[in-house]
């Protein structure tokens, strides 16, 4: 009796599962991006790095996730003068290479006010 309890349950749980009613929480993403300038091309990816970071940790926090992970994700540069660079980042201005890591993707150009600005794209993944 105690076996045919058990295959019971189990075949309902299978059929659960296979029914879509109990199955893994899939993680929900959401682009992270973040501009920022200082007067070297290092110090301005690392503050974008950081601002992308603090962003990560205010939506695992709003969105009440467990964990958050980020993967990098190449976005274009965001010039804070987009009066004088409607169109975005001249191909001029870009400063070659980007910097790119497991987690972020830098993009870093001459700024117009500033000597240096980078923007930063990551995706930032949790549940």
């Amino acid at each position: 009796m105690l076996q045919v309890l058990r295959v019971g349950v189990a075949v309902l749980g299978f059929a659960a599962l296979a029914a879509g009613a109990v199955g893994p929480a899939h993680a929900a993403c959401q682009l992270i991006k973040a501009t920022n300038s200082a007067g070297s091309k290092a110090a301005a990816a690392r503050a974008s790095q950081q601002t992308v970071l603090e962003t990560a940790s205010e939506l695992k926090r709003s969105k009440r996730w467990s964990y958050v992970s980020l993967s990098a994700r190449r976005v274009q540069g965001d010039p804070f003068w987009k009066a004088v660079r409607p169109d975005g980042v001249p191909p001029e201005a870009r400063l070659r290479p980007d910097i790119v890591t497991k987690r972020f993707y830098t993009t870093c150009f001459t700024g117009v006010v500033v000597p240096y600005v980078c923007t930063t794209g990551s995706a930032a993944c949790g549940r």
